[in-house]
């Protein structure tokens, strides 16, 4: 382990050396007693000198400040992993066990959203079409099928703002069922289905006479790793969930409990009670069939509005269904029920497109804003898909080709890929195992790419934004002057009635004190915790690291 050391000052550059009257005139001695006294000289300047530095007090050098925070109770059957770099030289500046593998938990993004940078461009922009297989005949009616092409747009424009950018919250809706500070934006779900839907509508369209089809062909469906839905296909519509927001009233009357997006395909089973301000707040969400749930429970008064979700069970069918009812809204009828499934059956080959009509086309902001929110919130689905993308940019279909993919990427960028593991795009898969160095590797090479203002921006900001949001205080000197990736990996220690926190990392760039940039990766694998509060304690130390780094260095 290479540390650094600590630094002496002198106080002042003047010396007074006293000698004996008898030795004042070395001219007066034989040339022995001269050298004896050249020598006394010498070492009396040595331990004057000595005499007059101020020295570091133990524990202010980086790495004793640094030993001292992971060294507690807390972390006594733990393991630490970390690196910290000079960004531009590869000068080492800190390392702990830099060679080790350590679980990343969603320190995996920064790969997998490098290697979609990388195959995909920062511009490129999901094209969603939508054909009529079939004639329309003078009175807007179609003969046949409409049939939306999913390309694998990750939002489909349900997050889209008024400046064209992707929202986000800081805690996503993905994790709501996980603690109770998730919250959706603001932004229609359906406003992408809704675009369609009105394109359709201006293209001469007044009914339907055939069925509405999802093509969802692009790529093989797998599951995905993380909290979250994590069925992976090239069609999402609000992350193929359904939200719900439970909102307090008085005490002994019921709550408020709306979902979105609103559709005949669901049957919702609310009964949510206000319970007093000092009461606990206890929600359960259940499915007893598809298209079917039930939330029972109590919320206090005075709280916050609490979000839960719920999965899709058939992601495709729940798009046509909604993209049936976008229709329906925009005065096209349709003849096929909305509550029937997807019959891929009846998909054209994928080579017939150019022979039909395209009457509606969704475009997507550039992906540097989906980068943005993968790493930002930590987007599992999205991040899990990544790898599906990668492979279907090249004419290939499944999650284990895409990751190969994103091995001869990293092997470019000069990581050394055969020290590390990956079985998905999101963190948490058994097989994720990383190092500090490769992970520094990657920054490094990331940070000499025309690309690299997206892959920095799209990071989470210490004490800013995203997952980083609440990680230092408002007044931490690091504040605003770290750019990276958290990571959180925890599973039920039923034995002990606590939690095992697998995981807790943190990977990415800081600015020091100094205006020294350096790259960082830090890991702890291993944790015994029992709550939110004490994950969130060692996440707060990893924020110590960087300010330590902060301002040390």
């Amino acid at each position: 382990m290479q540390n650094s050391i600590g630094r002496c000052h002198p106080k002042s550059a003047t010396l007074t050396v006293s000698l004996p009257k008898g030795l004042l005139s070395m001219n007066r001695l034989p040339a022995i007693n001269r050298n004896r006294l050249n020598i006394l000289l010498l070492l009396t300047v040595i331990w004057s000198l000595a005499g007059d530095l101020v020295c570091a007090e133990p524990g202010n050098t980086l790495a004793e400040r640094i030993e001292a925070l992971i060294g507690g109770q807390l972390y006594r059957v733990s393991h630490w992993g970390l690196l910290v770099v000079d960004l531009p030289t590869g000068e080492t500046v800190y390392q702990r066990d830099a060679d080790k593998l350590f679980a990343p938990a969603s320190v995996t993004k920064l790969f997998s959203v490098a290697a979609a940078l990388d195959a995909l461009g920062a511009d490129h922009r999901f094209e969603t079409p939508l054909y009529a297989r079939g004639e329309i005949d003078p009175k807007g009616r179609l003969q046949g099928d409409l049939v939306l092409v999913a390309n694998g747009d990750l939002s489909l424009g349900g997050r889209t703002d008024g400046d064209g950018r992707i929202a986000f919250t800081n805690t996503d809706h993905i994790y709501a069922g996980n603690g109770e500070s998730a919250e959706i934006t603001s932004q229609n779900p359906l406003a992408g289905l809704d675009e369609l839907a009105r394109q359709v509508a201006a293209a001469g369209i007044d009914s339907v006479q055939g069925d509405v089809l999802i093509d969802d062909r692009l790529f093989d469906s797998a599951e995905g790793t993380g909290s979250g839905p994590s069925r992976l296909t090239p069609i999402m519509v609000n992350d193929n969930l359904f939200d719900f927001t439970i909102v307090p009233t008085e005490p002994e009357k019921p709550a408020n409990v709306t979902w979105r997006p609103a559709t005949i395909a669901l049957q919702v089973d609310a009964q949510v009670g206000t319970v007093a301000a000092d009461g606990p707040t206890q929600i359960a969400v259940a499915s007893p069939a598809p298209g079917r749930v039930v939330l029972r429970g109590q919320i206090a008064a005075g709280r916050r509005p609490l979000v839960r979700i719920h999965a899709v069970e058939d992601p495709t069918s729940f798009a046509r269904t909604l993209l049936i009812e976008s229709l329906v809204r925009a005065g096209v009828a349709v003849e096929a029920s909305a509550l029937g499934t997807n019959r891929r059956e009846r998909l054209p080959p994928p080579g017939m497109y150019e022979h039909f009509r395209r009457v509606a086309l969704l475009t997507s902001p550039p992906f540097s804003e989906s980068a943005k929110l993968v790493l930002k919130v930590s987007h599992n689905l999205h991040a899990s898909t990544l790898p599906l993308l990668i492979a279907a940019k090249h004419g290939q279909r499944t999650l284990a080709e895409g990751l190969r993919r994103q091995h001869d990427f990293l092997a470019r960028a000069g990581v050394e890929v055969e020290t590390i593991s990956f079985g998905g795009g999101a963190g948490g898969d058994a097989a994720d195992f990383v190092t500090p160095r490769a992970t520094v590797q990657l920054l490094r090479s990331m940070a000499n790419r025309p690309d690299f203002a997206a892959y920095e921006n799209a990071l989470p900001i210490l004490g800013q934004d995203g997952t980083l949001a609440r990680s230092v205080p408002a007044d931490s000197p690091a504040r605003g002057k770290v750019k990276a990736k958290t990571g959180t990996l925890f599973w039920g220690n039923k034995m002990n009635g606590g939690e095992l926190l697998t995981s807790k990392a943190l990977a990415g760039y800081l600015t020091a004190k100094s205006g020294r940039k350096l790259a960082f990766a830090i890991f702890v694998n291993n944790v015994h915790t029992r709550s939110a509060a004490d994950r969130d304690r060692v996440g707060q130390a990893l924020g110590k690291v960087c300010e330590i780094a902060h301002e040390a260095l």
